[in-house]
């Protein structure tokens, strides 16, 4: 590990802090201009694929914004291609798979052998940390194993999940199968990140507010949970984040994830009740209200922190990633605001 005394990583082990720290979720992204001179040369996946480009936009953004972790470039999706299901990027579309699993017989197919061949992310990973040292923790990342399923299934983006949530119900054991295949390599791929020096790992669940709290304990829980018990193992705490979760909160936490990501849909010490005081916390400011002004900002931002009450275990972050267009000014004026803010908070 890079940076295990730092802010960031004592407040994921529910140690007090002198301020809480900040940082965002797609940190490094389109709404910068910096990103934007290196996307007119690589595509995202070729970014992903040279170390020494992802390790650059990951420092770029960390130091620009003066956030208090860095959270690898890498995509979620990643995993998929070693595991045997190409994908693409369509313009305006998003990922596409370009073999969506259907059958049984599509997911043992799956291989689970060659998690080794994502090394070039660990590299990123390393070349980040090596910038950095103990000056910043370094935020590896997975998908969850719910998540990278529905794309697996759904060939993409998805409004309803119908082809997923018809798989976990009519092929139970088949659906089962295919999130045990995703926990043995999201659990490699992340524990390579953690070898190369990553502080933390991040599990996104960002589909995860589609399910029932009585589906996601019985198809998805199991499974998530053992994704996360192996990632514990290598000695990095995990946040485990998923969007549109406000009804699944206590269920997420029995995954044993040291903080859970929460969406702003729900106020923070709702969220933090729901999850329990043993429980960290990391968010939850909507990232469309950083289009708006300063005076709109600041007295959102203020209120997550004082809904935080100075606990241990509060990361403030948004409610998801950052948008495209986001003005960058707003995002290195709330990154201040939450360290000055809390800082004088704590010393009174």
């Amino acid at each position: 590990m890079s940076a295990p005394d730092s802010l960031f990583v004592k407040a994921c082990r529910l140690q007090p802090v002198e301020r809480t720290p900040v940082w965002f979720m797609r940190q490094a992204g389109r709404y910068m201009p910096e990103y934007r001179a290196v996307r007119k040369q690589y595509s995202l996946i070729e970014i992903c694929k040279h170390p020494q480009i992802a390790a650059e936009v990951t420092i770029t953004a960390a130091e620009a914004l003066g956030v208090d972790a860095a959270i690898i470039f890498a995509d979620l999706l990643l995993p998929l291609e070693v595991m045997g299901l190409p994908f693409h990027f369509s313009p305006g579309e998003g990922p596409v798979i370009e073999k969506p699993l259907r059958t049984a017989a599509d997911i043992s197919a799956l291989r689970t052998d060659r998690a080794a061949d994502l090394g070039y992310v660990a590299e990123a990973v390393a070349l980040v940390c090596k910038q950095f040292g103990a000056k910043l923790p370094v935020i590896g990342f997975c998908g969850a194993p719910f998540t990278l399923a529905s794309y697996m299934i759904e060939g993409g983006g998805s409004r309803n999940y119908i082809h997923a949530k018809k798989m976990m119900y009519s092929s139970p054991r088949a659906w089962d199968e295919l999130l045990g295949k995703l926990v043995a390599v999201a659990g490699e791929y992340a524990a390579q990140q953690v070898r190369a020096g990553a502080d933390v790992i991040q599990v996104f669940d960002s589909w995860v507010g589609c399910l029932s709290v009585n589906d996601y304990r019985r198809y998805v829980l199991p499974r998530t949970k053992e994704l996360i018990k192996q990632l514990q193992k290598t000695g990095a705490p995990v946040v485990y984040f998923g969007t549109d979760s406000a009804t699944l909160l206590p269920a997420m936490s029995e995954t044993g994830a040291e903080v859970i990501g929460l969406d702003w849909r729900i106020p923070l010490d709702e969220g933090w009740r729901s999850v329990g005081k043993k429980t960290g916390v990391q968010g939850n400011l909507d990232p469309v209200l950083l289009f708006a002004d300063w005076k709109e900002i600041q007295p959102q931002a203020e209120e997550i922190l004082r809904r935080a009450a100075g606990r241990p275990g509060h990361i403030f972050n948004l409610g998801h990633g950052i948008l495209p267009e986001t003005p960058v000014e707003n995002v290195k004026a709330l990154a201040d605001f939450v360290k000055q803010y809390s800082f004088e908070t704590a010393s009174r």
